[in-house]
Formats: C-alpha cells, structure tokens, sequence
C-alpha cells in the first residue's frame, strides 16, 4: 500500500508552480537568478560633427601660438612654430617648420624650411623645402619654394616659382680641395731655386 503511493506520485511529472518560485532556504540546491543587468548609456554631444575642431597636438619642440592670441611685429623662431591666432608682420623659421593652423590669420612676409597652411595667409611666403596648402585653407601672395602641394579645395591666388636647392655645399668642397695642392706647388718652386744657389 505505501508502495503504490509512491508509485503514484513518481509517476506524476512534476510542475513548478506558475507565480515566480520564493528564494529557497537552501542556495546549494538551485542555481541563482541573474540580477537585471541594465546597460548605461553616454551622454551624446550637441555640438554638430562638422564644427568639431581639434586641439593642436603639443609637440616638444614646437612652440604655439593660440587661437586667442594677437601679435604685431617681427617673429624669428629657432624651433618648429604652430600658430592659430592672428599675426602681422615678419614670421621667419629658416630651418624650421611652420603651420599655420585652422583658425590662423597671417598677414606677415613668411620665410621658413617648410609651411603647411590650414588657415588663411596673406603675404608672400618663402619656403626652402615645400609648401603644403590644405583643403580649407587660403593663401594670397607669391610663393617661392622647391615643392608644392596644394589639396583639392584651397584656395590660392599668386604666383609660384619652384626653385631647385642650391648645391653649393657640394660645390665648396672641391673648391677646398683644390686649394691644398697649389699650395703645396708653391714651396716646390722655391725648393730648386735654393738647390740651384747651393751648387755653385
């Protein structure tokens, strides 16, 4: 008799009630439910993406002038030079790069190594190396340079003159080079002339 209950009941399959079970008194026995995991979201920027303007990148060794900044009158830099503000006047890196960043306003002569423009220049520009005038960029006034690039969608009005670098450092050595051996010609001649006294 207590034998066919059980029967009974092991054959019934078992069916978990339909409200949410209550926590069990006992973990180990069932496996926990994971907490509802909700995702955080970022706030979103309401600034438009075309007007996003990028910080200039501080390079050692290059100085900066800001976008907030104005300077009138003469600027000779012995290191790389980035400016975004507005100058007038005379800018000359001879042996170093300029840029000219996208809120730059130039109204100076400019004589450089080399000059990438992404803003607006207004005067004649002289660089050893090469010019590069970006996208969005201006530029009026005559150039002087030994190569140019200038991006589909700068604006430029002057004239361009492509100057090949001088050799003259390969020219001067061999200049030097002569010099030593009619030098040394110089004291041979007087060597037998001296001989010639000693045999009479």
């Amino acid at each position: 008799m207590w034998n066919k209950r059980r029967e009974e009941e092991s054959a019934k399959p078992y069916t978990p009630p339909s409200p949410a079970p209550a926590a069990p008194s006992n973990p180990s026995t069932f496996a926990p439910v994971p907490p509802e995991i909700r995702k955080e979201t970022s706030p979103v920027s309401s600034m438009p993406v075309g007007r996003f303007e990028p910080e200039p990148r501080s390079v050692p060794g290059q100085a900066t002038i800001g976008k907030a900044v104005r300077i009138v009158g003469q600027i000779h830099s012995k290191e790389d030079l980035y400016v975004d503000g507005d100058l007038e006047g005379t800018v000359e890196a001879l042996e170093h790069k300029l840029t000219i960043g996208p809120n730059g306003t130039v109204h100076a002569a400019i004589k450089a190594r080399e000059v990438v423009a992404l803003g607006t220049i207004q005067g004649n520009v002289e660089a050893a190396e090469r010019i590069e005038i970006r996208k969005d960029a201006r530029l009026t006034g005559d150039i002087k340079t030994a190569r140019i690039i200038i991006e589909d969608g700068a604006y430029f009005k002057g004239s361009i003159d492509i100057v090949k670098p001088e050799p003259a450092r390969s020219q001067s050595k061999p200049q030097a080079q002569a010099a030593p051996p009619a030098a040394a010609h110089t004291p041979a001649a007087a060597v037998p002339a001296g001989a010639s006294e000693n045999k009479r």
